[in-house]
């Protein structure tokens, strides 16, 4: 491991600037801020899902948003462990991949 990081060989949350040589690996998960609106940490929730799904299915080769189906979705977070999105996560993702950045 380079001298640059600061992570072990388990998960691990990085400090700023260090360098992820795994990105693979989980990080350990930190708690959101307090004090929120219980809105806010819904909509957080979901923007990660629908994250999470639309990098699988790029990675799977659906690179076009209307190729992405709501079943291919839900057999895509089936797939990587994540619980069954509704049909407003399965927007996002499809929002998500259509976004040119």
């Amino acid at each position: 491991m380079s001298s640059k990081t600061n992570m072990s060989d388990e998960a691990a949350v990085p400090k700023k600037g260090d360098v992820i040589d795994h990105p693979w690996r989980p990080l350990i998960k930190q708690p959101l801020p307090a004090g929120r609106p219980r809105s806010w940490y819904i909509s957080h929730n979901r923007r990660i899902k629908a994250m999470r799904l639309a990098i699988a299915l790029l990675d799977a080769g659906t690179f076009a948003p209307d190729q992405a189906t709501n079943e291919k979705i839900r057999d895509t977070a089936e797939f990587v462990g994540v619980h069954w999105p509704s049909d407003a996560t399965c927007r996002m993702v499809r929002r998500m991949m259509q976004a040119q950045r």
